[in-house]
């Protein structure tokens, strides 16, 4: 006597399970991307143990005085120091013949913000690029 089974194995996948996983991953994009700040101004920022690909030709180095509340520019270690107005005109000069020009910035640990960011801004308008300097660790 033969015994004969009724059921069979149901071969068909369900799919709520996968379509829960695709909307948590959409849901964790949208709120990632969210944080992305898109307005910043890029910089190369070298890694203190690597090596960065971009080589600067021009270095714009500030010091920044405390006692006095001074800042001094100096350009590719020249100790004579430079006005900020003189700055522009001189890197320009420098970076002419640069297939891309890149120049650094050396700023002392107590430089004020604003100075970094104002050689930042003669690099965006004329579209350098820009490597922020760091001494390793």
């Amino acid at each position: 006597m033969s015994i004969r089974r009724s059921s069979k194995a149901d071969a068909s996948i369900s799919m709520s399970s996968m379509t829960d996983i695709v909307f948590l991953l959409l849901i964790f994009f949208l709120v990632t991307s969210t944080l992305v700040n898109p307005n910043a101004l890029k910089l190369l920022l070298p890694k203190s143990t690597g090596q960065v690909a971009a080589k600067a030709t021009v270095s714009v180095s500030i010091k920044h005085y405390p006692e006095r509340n001074a800042v001094t520019y100096h350009i590719n270690g020249n100790q004579k120091p430079v006005s900020f107005d003189e700055i522009e005109p001189a890197v320009c000069d420098l970076l002419a013949d640069e297939d891309d020009p890149t120049f650094s910035i050396y700023a002392d640990e107590t430089v004020p913000v604003k100075e970094v960011v104002a050689l930042m801004n003669i690099a965006k308008r004329n579209h350098f690029k820009v490597i922020m300097a760091t001494s390793p660790e």
